[in-house]
């Protein structure tokens, strides 16, 4: 089967509404793999996966789970081959919250990207926290998650501005990955200017 039919199954049964309220979609999850493969430290499989899903599916067979199960491990390793290559990694939806931001298919892999992020949230802010937090500010005003405190409220009023931050996703992406597996010689990323 080709990596695109796998992918189209695994969408398929990640967007399916059988699965546990808490379990992630397939964009909140390919978010959540992003993060993963940018983690400081590597999570175990058994634990992200059963993070993923929040509760073990309903699977038809073990034939369905190994596929299932496969089908994401293979994802995770496309995107670390991605990251690590010279190209940009692009989310698989578009980099704007629209005029509905809650029913965008960003703010899901925003979320999903948090959801990775806080399985292992000491490791991420132990090195250097002012530049992780710099550099995860987009997704976390993309998110939603934060909008109830002040700072994430007043820069959510301005639109134009979160729209500019949502553009810039792929390069934080990068940069986050490099910050935390880029040789100790190399010269630590720019931070994006503020705008």
């Amino acid at each position: 089967m080709s990596f695109a039919d796998q992918l189209e199954r695994l969408q398929q049964f990640l967007d399916a509404d059988d699965l546990h309220d808490e379990a992630l979609d397939y964009l909140a999850g390919h978010g959540y793999l992003t993060a993963l493969c940018i983690s400081p430290v590597d999570v175990p499989e058994e634990e992200w996966i059963a993070e993923l899903f929040a509760e073990e599916p309903n699977y038809q067979d073990e034939a369905q789970k190994a596929d299932i199960e496969g089908s994401l491990r293979e994802l995770k390793a496309e995107i670390a081959r991605d990251l690590s290559s010279d190209e940009e990694l692009e989310p698989p939806c578009d980099l704007t919250l629209g005029d509905e931001p809650d029913l965008s298919d960003l703010r899901s892999w925003c979320v999903g990207f948090l959801e990775g992020v806080f399985l292992r949230e000491e490791d991420w802010f132990s090195q250097d926290e002012e530049t992780v937090s710099e550099l995860l500010l987009p997704i976390m005003v993309g998110s939603g998650l934060f909008d109830d405190q002040p700072e994430f409220a007043e820069i959510a009023q301005d639109e134009d501005m979160v729209e500019d931050m949502m553009q810039h996703i792929p390069e934080i992406l990068t940069q986050l990955f490099l910050l935390f597996h880029a040789p100790e010689d190399k010269p630590k990323p720019a931070l994006l200017s503020r705008h």
